[in-house]
Formats: structure tokens, sequence, C-alpha cells
């Protein structure tokens, strides 16, 4: 076979796989050398690639991966122990210089209104020496930012906030011996007060005034035998904490200091843990061990002054956890998941686990039965956000298809439920840094570049192109997120006109359809709703979230709405109708312009926006927390649909004032340039297409199943291995979000059907149920 007749066999080949594309003139367009086995070297990688690794091989590869992840973490829970707050106290890491991550948790940053909240009515006791009042200043700044470190050294100190009966003392105590004790035994007794939470740690001074000696050591275990028994009683009604010694930096200790060495340090720790532990009841140990601060110290104590004395920020990370270990069970932040027990399903979450589970009921008794007609095959290019009329096809549904869709949806929701709100998988906080960012943005555009086709149309914004769009956009809205990026202000804001952008390019597409085809059929508008909703709905039930928490669908569909109702209303203005007569021109220009007023009414009365939106029962919809600000601010930012400008704003408040104003010029000049050089409008990515088609379900699954703590965190399902993790929930994320778009368009053909009488039926249906469902709701608030 000669070198020039190869590249063109692989042509063929493809062209008989099914795959659309022109083949080349074979006598003399064929390149030579180097360049022509590069595009064979292309051609056939591509499509082994596509031949072996199919989608349905690697949804059935994440279900196996999920089955032995959900196995692995179960065990490790039950044989491996410790909890939540067990990791908070002793592991961790440092991510960067100065953020703390707790081992398979997330850490809440506690701000003074949060502290004062949580420990309003309460007293709180540090005892010990210099290092626990360190500890203790840190704690105090946290309620109050302001207060400074001015208290009498070696003296007890005091500290009240009256606005909120919050108390919190410091009892200078530096070595455990009997005066320890007795503060101890005299907080036991009924009458006197008790603090609800003492922290205390001991251990430098007895090293210090007794040159580091076995005898002192051993002393120091028998003094502690007797301050555990107290330790416990104390226990019973409030916290208690031992901090664990921190290690010291021995080159710069004082002569006086030289003998409190990291050997003498180890074994005063080992002896608190031997003692604490031999003090269990029921097998289990009060009181708790607070050695993060140390672990961390371990990093840091190279940057103490005097050796002995922690950094201001390892101390606050010694302070924070223990707000965390304090407050989070009562306050439940949702990025505070250490030491944070689960609320048990409400009403709504029992009665979805209900529906899915005679679901399953039905389908097994319809297989059983022997129902096995083939269901419909699915296009290969569905899409939940595309306007366009279901493919029809010559086998319908069979009876059991939606209810085989409902098992598998269910399962879904399952993985859903464990990822996000129950206590199976681990959780840990965004860092930010740039690498995280714009590294992984390299790699998908290789690949999106490797993946690139010859496009079937070459009009302006034609599918393929927009498909394009969508997935890349996509991608790097989830990078963005999952890396934390809005912390870095210029990324935020490009990031915001991306979703400008995607929003343009569902109005555009739903004003395409009706200005071409004319449709405003009911059956056609359920379609379009029942597509971009359906996923939301459920999870909105499953996950015991508020619609308005999706934020980006209520905007999709109020402004699928608002072009509807602007093209539907009489007259009804089309293209044949527009070309036949210049006039009709004027009457879409006309329409235009009554949006615009209507636009701007809302965006510049506030007051009128929120007397609309607060109605009930529609406040329902548009209402996060009891109130529609976050409708207001998410409607506003994008209503109208700037590199160095982004990069010089200074806050996001000044940035986002003047985003809807710029972001549409970003979104134009991009249209033109992907569009005007003829080579690059003939081609496009497919990689990019694919999660184009899929990319409303991939923005709503990361919520939960991709990032963690309702997108606070990150989920971590291979703990110690933050780049495996990433690639492995990814892997799984992308097969369900692809999985939940076949179920959506299988539903639709049933739940949505094309007789307009049985339709009014199943709506009235829909809407009975709705009215009734927000009446529990309601009743259920009040």
């Amino acid at each position: 076979m000669s070198m020039e007749a190869v590249p063109c066999a692989a042509e063929r080949a493809d062209g008989a796989a099914g795959e659309a594309r022109p083949l080349r003139d074979c006598t003399g367009a064929c390149c030579h050398g180097g360049a022509k086995m590069a595009v064979l070297a292309y051609s056939l990688g591509k499509r082994e690639i596509n031949q072996h690794f199919t989608i349905k091989n690697a949804k059935l590869i994440s279900l196996a991966v999920v089955f032995l992840l959900l196995v692995f973490h179960t065990a490790s829970r039950y044989y491996g122990g410790g909890d939540s707050c067990e990791w908070l106290l002793s592991r961790g890491r440092y991510l960067g210089e100065n953020v703390w991550q707790p081992y398979g948790c997330m850490m809440h940053k506690y701000k003074s209104i949060e502290a004062k909240t949580c420990l309003a009515e309460k007293r709180v006791a540090f005892v010990g020496d210099s290092r626990i009042r360190q500890l203790f200043y840190s704690f105090i700044k946290i309620i109050d930012p302001e207060r400074r470190e001015d208290g009498t050294k070696h003296e007890d100190i005091s500290f009240e906030d009256e606005t909120a009966s919050v108390n919190v003392d410091f009892l200078w105590y530096p070595e455990a011996n009997n005066s320890m004790k007795e503060r101890l035994i005299a907080w036991t007794h009924e009458t006197s007060v008790k603090p609800d939470v003492v922290i205390l740690g001991a251990a430098t001074w007895s090293i210090k005034l007794h040159s580091g000696s076995s005898e002192a050591l051993q002393q120091y275990r028998v003094n502690l035998s007797a301050i555990a028994v107290y330790l416990e009683r104390l226990a019973d009604q409030g916290e208690v904490y031992w901090v664990l010694q921190d290690p010291v930096n021995e080159k710069v200790l004082s002569d006086n200091r030289k003998m409190i060495t990291n050997h003498q340090l180890e074994l005063y720790n080992e002896a608190v843990v031997d003692v604490l532990n031999a003090s269990k009841r029921n097998g289990r140990s009060r009181v708790k061990l607070l050695s993060a601060s140390r672990q961390a110290a371990m990093e840091t104590i190279s940057q103490s002054d005097d050796g002995l004395h922690l950094p201001e920020s390892t101390r606050d990370v010694g302070a924070m956890v223990l707000m965390n270990s304090v407050c989070n069970k009562l306050l439940r932040p949702i990025d505070g998941s250490c030491c944070q027990e689960l609320p048990p399903p409400n009403l709504f979450q029992k009665l979805s686990l209900c529906f899915f589970l005679g679901s399953a009921l039905v389908y097994l008794v319809l297989h059983v039965l022997g129902n096995n007609r083939h269901r419909r095959p699915v296009p290969p290019d569905v899409e939940s956000l595309e306007e366009k009329k279901p493919a029809t096809a010559s086998i319908p549904l069979g009876p059991k298809a939606p209810f085989q869709a409902l098992c598998r949806m269910g399962i879904i929701m399952a993985y859903f439920y464990l990822c996000d709100r129950a206590d199976v998988f681990m959780k840990e906080q965004k860092f930010y840094t740039h690498s995280t960012f714009f590294i992984p943005l390299i790699y998908i555009f290789v690949l999106g570049v490797f993946y690139s086709e010859n496009s079937k149309e070459t009009k302006l914004l034609n599918r393929e192109q927009t498909d394009e769009w969508k997935g890349w956009m996509q991608l790097v809205i989830l990078i963005y997120h999952i890396s934390g990026a809005s912390a870095f202000i210029p990324v935020y804001m490009h990031v915001r006109v991306l979703v400008a952008a995607y929003l343009f390019q569902t109005g555009y597409g739903h004003f395409s359809f009706f200005w071409l085809k004319g449709d405003f059929g009911l059956y056609r508008v359920c379609q379009v709703l029942f597509r971009l909703n359906f996923l939301v709905l459920v999870l909105c039930v499953v996950m015991d979230r508020p619609y308005q928490f999706y934020y980006f669908v209520p905007l999709v569909t109020f402004w699928f709405v608002v072009i509807y109702a602007t093209l539907a209303l009489w007259p009804q203005i089309l293209q044949k109708k527009a070309n036949s007569s210049g006039i009709w021109h004027l009457g879409v220009l006309a329409k235009l312009l009554g949006l615009l007023l209507f636009i701007s009414l809302f965006a510049f009365s506030q007051g009128f926006f929120e007397s609309i939106f607060s109605m009930w029962p529609i406040s329902n919809l548009f209402e996060l927390k009891g109130s529609i600000h976050e409708w207001w601010f998410r409607w506003k930012l994008d209503r109208f649909t700037y590199s160095i400008w982004a990069s010089s704003c200074k806050t996001k408040t000044e940035c986002n004032e003047m985003h809807p104003y710029i972001s549409v010029v970003q979104i134009l000049a991009f249209i033109l340039i992907r569009n005007i050089p003829g080579y690059a409008r003939s081609i496009y990515s497919s990689f990019f297409a694919w999660f184009g088609k899929i990319s409303l379900e991939l923005f709503i699954c990361q919520y939960h199943i991709w990032l963690a703590a309702d997108t606070k965190g990150i989920l971590v399902l291979i703990p110690g291995n933050p780049s495996l993790n990433i690639m492995v929930s990814t892997f799984i994320f992308v097969c369900v979000a692809h999985e939940i778009s076949l179920i959506t368009n299988d539903l639709a053909q049933v739940v949505i059907p094309k007789d307009s009488v049985a339709l009014l039926k199943r709506l009235g249906a829909v809407g009975l149920l709705s009215l009734l469902v927000l009446l529990v709701a309601r009743s259920s608030q009040t």
C-alpha cells in the first residue's frame, strides 16, 4: 500500500463507521511525509479511543467505583474509629501558608456575631500556663476582634461581653498539681458556678522547674491521674479539652528554657494520652484531646520569636478549631461539617424515598410479567437546555420505560444524598491558587483542540458551534467553582461574562425557534419547562433546598417565559410575515422596546420588584432564606443580554454594578471573532460540544456530587490524594450528569402528552398537587 493511500483509506473507514465527513481526493490531495503520518496517527488514535471508551462503559465503571467507595468509607468508619470531631481536633494540614484544613471535614471561619450567638449565656475557662494564655487571647479575639493582649502575666484574666452575656476566663495554673486539682474540685460542687467549656494544658513549667527529671515526669503522671477523675465529672455536664504540648524551636530557646526539649514534651504528651485513656468510662473518654494546633505548630515553630510561644497565625488555628468543636453542632454552618450531627430526613424526603421505592417495585412487577417492549432509542444529541421538538420514533416507549427511568433516577438521588447529606464521604474546603485554576484550563483546551471536527453547518451560531460554546464555558465555570477562583476578582468577573453569555445563548435559542417556527403551543412550552426544571425540582425535595438555591435554572426559566410572552402576544410576528412586509419589522422592534421598558422598570425600582416577587405563592419560587434579595441580585446582574476593566475594578460590588452594561460587548465580540474567519467557522470541537449537550445537568449536579456542602467545599472520595480524588469524582460526576440528561428526555415524552386535553388534565393535577405541597410547607413553617 502506498504511503499516500493510507490516510485516504483511514478516512473511508471512518466514513463506513457512520461519521459524516468529506473524503479527500486521494489522487493528489494528501499531504506528504511527517504531516501525513501525523494525520494518520491522529485519526487512528482518536478512533481507537472512541471505539473502546464509550459512555455506556464509562457509566458501568463509575457505578462499580461508587459501590467500592461506599464499601471502603463505611468500613473505614466502622473499623477505623473516629469521627469528624476527632479529625478536627487531631489531624490536618496547611493549604498554602495560613489556611488550615482538618482531615476529612470542613472548618467554618467564625465571625464575631456567630461566636456571640453560640456562646451566649455561657462560661468558658482556660486553665494553664502562658501557652494556654495565648490560646485564650486568640479565642476571645474571635468574639471581639478589637481586644488586645493587655493582661498581666502570671495572673488570672477575665473577659466579658455584656451584649451576649459571654464570659471567658483565663486561670493561671502553670503546673498540673494540687492547685489545679482543687480548682477542678470546686467546680464539681453542686453550688458552684460551673464553666460550660474548660480548656486545660500544662507541662513546660514542670520541665523547667525540675530540669526535665524523670521524677518530675512520674509526679506529673500521678497528678494527672488524680485530676482526670474530676475532668471526667466536668465533662458529664459540659465540654473539657486537654491541649497537648506544642513543639519548641530548641535553637532559639533562652538559657533558662534549654531543658524544654521536644523529646521531653513528647514524653509528657504520652503521659497525658496514657492517663486519659486509662480513665475512660464505657470505653470512651469524655475529655477531648486537642492536638491539631500541635500538628500545625510543627510547620511554623521556626517562626517563633522565643522558640517557645507560637506565631499568632498558628494560635489562631487552635482557637478556630476549638470554636468549631464547640459551636458547629449548635449553629450548623453549611461550610462547617466537622462535629455536626446530621438532621433526620424530613417528611418530603421520606415521601420521595417511598416514591422511588414504589417505582422500583412497579418496574420489577412489569419485568416479571414479561413486559419487555423495547424502549425508544435516545437521540445522541439530547440536551435539556436546547429548544427543539422531541425526536419522534417509530417505536413508542413501553409502559416499563418510565418506571425504569425513575429507578435509575432513584439510584442517582441516593448517591446525591450520600454525598452531601449523609455522613459517609468526606468534605474539604476550597483553596485558591493560580495554578489550581489555570493549569486545568490548559488541559481541557488541549483536549478540545485534539477533538476537532468539520462542521456540518456554517451559518452564524449553528447548533454545533453553540454546543461547543456552551461546553467550554461550562468546563471553565466548573474549574472556577472547584478551585475557589471567586476569591480572585479578575477571574470572577470574566466568569460572570460566561454566565451572561450562557443566558444570551438560551435567550437567542428561544427567540430563534419562535421566530422561525412559530410554535407557541402548550405542548412545546411544557416540554421546555419540564426539561429545564425536572432535575432541580427533584433536588429541592431530596436535598431539602429551595428552588432559588439553584439560581441559574430560575433565571433561564424566567427569561424563557418572558421571551415566550413577548413573541406570543398579539400580534404574533414571525420571520415569514416580517419578510413579506417591512412594516412588521417595526412591530418586532416595538415589542423589543416594550421588553426593554419592562426590564428597566424592574431594574430601577427595587421596591416594585420585591412587591411582585414576594407575593404568595410565587414567593416560594424566588425566596432564599425568607428573602428575595438573592433573586434580585442574580436577576439584576445578568438582565441585559471587559478584560482590562475587569482586572482593574477593586471590589466585587463595584464590578457587579457595571457588569450588565459591559458584558454584552464581550459576548458580541466573541461571536464576531468566532464566525468571521472562514476556517475557524468550518470546524468545531466535538469534545466541547459533547459537554455542551449536558451543560445544564453539569451545572446543577456539581452542587452536591462534585463539590460539597452546597458548593462551599469539595467532595472527598479518595482521602489523602487530592489529584486522584478530583479525577475519580469528576469521572463519576460527568457520567451521572449524562445519565440524568437521558432520564429527563425519557420522562419528558411520558409526562408531557401531545394530546391537548390530556395535557390540560395533567397540568391541573400538577397545579393542585403543587398547591397542596405549598400549603403543607407553609403550615409546617408556622
